[in-house]
């Protein structure tokens, strides 16, 4: 079933200028238009197989995959590179790990301040003199 690109975008949940990001960034193809009679030409259209890809992207951006990483996995996809799709894989983790553990440190830290707030109403809030200090 052949789309336009406003088709695409909205089988994919983003919006057309995001596929021509993604297009200008690689990600994407561009089908070549038509030939027309008419003055503006032909009108693109996209295959299932474009509407998958920019399904797998927006997939992997909320993994937290940088667009280069992705445009690497999209190409090992085609060359079945397991070996270094398990790398990238494990950076990720390795990464996600880190802001984990500090996401849990502000959580803390912030839990200890909020009940430093609430324990006394003498002298200025915790809360807004550890983010002024």
């Amino acid at each position: 079933m052949a789309m336009t690109i406003s088709g695409l975008a909205r089988a994919g949940g983003v919006g057309v200028e995001t596929v021509r990001f993604y297009q200008r960034r690689g990600l994407l193809g561009t089908p070549d238009r038509p030939a027309s009679g008419g003055m503006a030409g032909g009108v693109r259209r996209y295959e299932e197989e474009e509407v998958r890809r920019l399904k797998f992207i927006r997939s992997a951006q909320g993994a937290g995959f940088t667009l280069e990483q992705i445009g690497e996995l999209l190409r090992l996809d085609a060359g079945q590179d397991r070996m270094r799709a398990r790398e990238l894989a494990a950076q990720r983790l390795e990464a996600l790990d880190l802001r984990i553990a500090e996401l849990q440190s502000a959580r803390d830290s912030l839990r200890r301040l909020a009940s430093a707030c609430h324990a006394s109403e003498e002298g200025p809030c915790p809360i807004i003199s550890a983010f002024e200090g």
